[in-house]
């Protein structure tokens, strides 16, 4: 299952840290996480199948194959990770909470929701997102969807780096499979079962799933702690990363006593 992925990494020792992005992204969202966190933990962002570098999948899939192909990868390096997951990426990786539960020491979910599948409209609209791409072109695609996805006061600067690793990552047919695992996804009867302690965060001003989705997921989980990252729209990672990270790291010492 991970023949073919395209994985950055940074540091050496302490816990693994995986890092799955959110559905209009790729590794390169985690910049700021592998320079920082790396001097902690070692830090994996992968390239989820049918993204950026990664290898076109050789056919559709489902919320469970990459949440098991996010499994594979942990078994691979040792069989126990802290899963950072954003947006799509956090909907991966509660669902690998639930599929895989002794793979994941503990989660942190950032700006994310329990699914698409929660309301007929966010399924169709995600649906739809894969005519809107093949329509428009990834740049064209990027350039409209990228400036809704961090806070109204962002630099100019991020827009810039978040359009273009948008449209340097989304393609068919795996950005198609992406969307179509979060339209038909509801973890809300699920999310109960997930043991690991869970970090959820949410910036400020997320226009896109908005504080009440990860409301909703930190509600649901027995053992979670809830963070509102100030001046940050969805992607609070890169957005802040300076506080964010200060989070995690704090989430990492309690959970795994990483050293001070």
């Amino acid at each position: 299952m991970t023949d073919g992925l395209h994985l950055e990494e940074s540091g050496d020792q302490g816990p693994l840290l995986l890092c799955l992005h959110g559905i209009g992204s790729s590794s390169a969202a985690f910049a700021p996480q592998l320079a920082e966190l790396g001097r902690h933990a070692r830090v994996v962002a992968w390239d989820a199948p049918g993204y950026a570098k990664s290898a076109d999948p050789a056919g559709p899939l489902t919320l469970d194959d990459f949440a098991d192909a996010a499994a594979a990868l942990i078994r691979e390096r040792g069989g126990s990770a802290h899963v950072l997951g954003v947006s799509w990426g956090g909907v991966i990786a509660l669902r690998l909470a639930v599929r895989h539960p002794g793979l994941v020491a503990s989660l942190i979910v950032a700006d994310s929701s329990p699914g698409s599948g929660t309301d007929p409209a966010k399924a169709a609209a995600m649906r739809a997102r894969a005519t809107e791409l093949a329509e428009a072109g990834p740049r064209a695609f990027a350039e409209l969807r990228a400036p809704r996805l961090v806070s109204t006061g962002a630099s100019e600067d991020l827009v810039r780096r978040v359009t273009d690793t948008m449209a340097d990552s989304v393609r068919l047919p795996g950005y198609a499979y992406a969307a179509e695992s979060m339209a038909a996804t509801d973890l809300r009867g699920e999310l109960a079962r997930i043991t690991a302690p869970t970090l959820v965060l949410c910036g400020e001003q997320d226009r896109i799933t908005g504080t009440e989705a990860s409301q909703a997921i930190a509600g649901a989980i027995h053992r979670t702690a809830y963070v509102i990252v100030k001046d940050a729209g969805h992607l609070a990672n890169q957005e802040q990363p300076a506080h964010f990270n200060a989070w995690v790291l704090s989430h990492l010492r309690i959970t795994d006593r990483i050293p001070e």
